[in-house]
């Protein structure tokens, strides 16, 4: 006889409540319903054996979805939670798949969507409560198992993420249905064969092998992300580790993979909506821009004193959305690797002074001393120069907005070994210890009285990261509350075309 299958929906909305257990009550499924997050909880809390789904709106008043979601995954991180959202939230579904949701469901749904969305769920469910059970058994019975190999193998088959052992020769010993189907091998190709004999990505080949080489006790894992297929429709995430013994001899090596298809796929969808309003957004904003520049130069009539103060305020608000647009632009363009297009040999210290020059009106009328002292030698890297312009646009204007006046900026450039460094260094108002490890998340601002009035998108630092990375260079900052910052950008210098 079947378990009973049993479905929590929590939602504040009676209508949704109602709509989902007439629609899943119909396939036989039990369903429980919570009015709140906290009534939700309440139920898995007492009744966390019984439920197999749960049904979880994001937009809840009180505690939202993704508390509740918090909740969940510390209660019973294997309840599977699908989150419903609107179509306006795909950054929202997003976010709750990364903390641990299974799927998510748009509104509106048609009841068959509903359906095929739950079902997927139970499926996985069911897949679940059968490795438990292999697990369960496996304890009972021990000893009824023949050898260790049967132990691995039966608990590996059960796995949703794939699987893929080497011995020390490099020989592939151990794999499993999730990884053959993943890697699109069959099995046949996979075992008693060489890493390097199999059709495996070149990339994941030479990390398996790296870890095969290593010594000592160190378990270090590496991570990696790989497209499979002609078109490369799916995504893979590898971790890849040497599998030891107690003297410390590499055996081996182990490598899991998961499908991350589902998730890029989001993210993309993000992007590309993201890309689309602000592309959208942009004439009509400029165009509100142009208005109000030819209304305050009095070129439709005369103003009054308050009209000029409120219109220059308005124009203000139109500079700033338009620059927040102009970095949602760039973001999009960088995720979809189009901002680093043209790589040309250029000389650092030109595209620097370049971008001293146009900040210098900025720095005077803050009488902040703006420094670049000539250096001793020039680098030249092999770059794209928008991009690298845009680098240090942001750092110096960044430098000259946080710095009080009477204050210093001094940007250095030097070359160590194959490498150009330039540092971007001012005393300003500094960065709290606690923010320094998020200063380059996309939309963080530092938050203090001190900032309150500077205008910003939160999308600077990110962008100037992801140039300085396309350039497979790197960037640091070290800062002191109220004792000033300092950004280090490090560059491979470029290859000399004469020799």
């Amino acid at each position: 006889m079947l378990d009973p299958v049993n479905i929590l929906v929590i939602d504040d909305e009676q209508i949704m409540r109602d709509g989902a257990s007439r629609i899943l009550s119909k396939d036989g499924w039990g369903v429980m319903t919570a009015t709140n997050g906290q009534q939700g909880l309440e139920v898995i809390r007492n009744r966390t054996q019984e439920i197999d789904v749960i049904l979880l709106d994001l937009m809840m008043p009180g505690m939202s979805g993704m508390e509740v979601l918090d909740h969940i995954q510390a209660i019973n991180p294997n309840l599977l939670v699908i989150v419903i959202t609107g179509y306006a939230t795909v950054e929202s579904a997003v976010e709750a798949m990364k903390k641990g949701a299974y799927d998510f469901i748009p509104k509106p749904f048609t009841p068959d969507q509903l359906r095929i969305v739950v079902r997927r769920a139970l499926e996985k469910r069911a897949l679940q409560k059968e490795a438990e059970f292999l697990r369960r058994e496996r304890e009972r019975s021990l000893r009824d198992i023949a050898t260790e190999k049967s132990k691995i193998k039966t608990i590996i088959h059960c796995m949703g993420d794939g699987v893929l052992v080497c011995d020390s020769e490099g020989y592939v010993v151990l794999t499993n249905p999730a990884a053959c189907r993943m890697l699109k091998l069959p099995e046949s190709c996979l075992i008693g064969n060489l890493i390097s004999q199999v059709n495996l990505d070149p990339e994941l080949s030479k990390t398996i092998e790296e870890s095969l080489k290593s010594v000592g006790l160190s378990y270090t894992s590496v991570s990696q992300e790989l497209t499979i297929g002609e078109s490369g429709e799916i995504f893979l995430r590898a971790h890849t580790a040497p599998v030891k013994d107690d003297q410390g001899e590499t055996i081996g090596a182990v490598t899991v993979l998961q499908d991350i298809s589902h998730l890029k796929e989001l993210d993309k969808m993000k992007s590309e909506f993201i890309a689309m309003v602000t592309h959208e957004l942009r004439a009509p904003i400029s165009a509100v821009e142009q208005q109000l520049s030819v209304i305050l130069n009095r070129m439709a009539g005369e103003i009054s004193e308050k009209q000029e103060k409120l219109l220059l305020r308005a124009k203000e608000r139109t500079k700033g959305l338009l620059a927040l647009i102009k970095d949602l632009l760039d973001l999009s363009k960088i995720e979809a690797g189009r901002m680093v297009q043209y790589k040309e040999p250029i000389s650092l210290q030109e595209v620097i002074q370049k971008v001293m020059d146009l900040m210098k009106a900025e720095a005077d009328h803050k009488k902040i001393d703006l420094q670049f002292p000539t250096p001793s030698q020039d680098p030249i890297v092999h770059a794209d120069r928008t991009s690298m312009e845009g680098i240090f646009t942001n750092l110096i204007s960044n430098a000259i907005k946080y710095t009080p006046e009477g204050g210093r900026v001094l940007v250095t450039l030097t070359e160590e070994g194959g490498f150009a460094k330039a540092t971007v260094s001012d005393t300003g108002i500094g960065i709290k210890k606690e923010d320094l490890p998020r200063i380059f998340d996309k939309f963080y601002r530092v938050k203090s009285t001190e900032t309150r009035q500077i205008v910003g998108t939160g999308l600077g630092l990110s962008i100037v990261k992801s140039i300085v990375d396309a350039h497979l260079g790197s960037i640091s900052v070290e800062s002191e509350e109220g004792g000033g910052t300092t950004f280090t950008v490090i560059l491979p210098k470029g290859v000399d075309q004469s020799s």
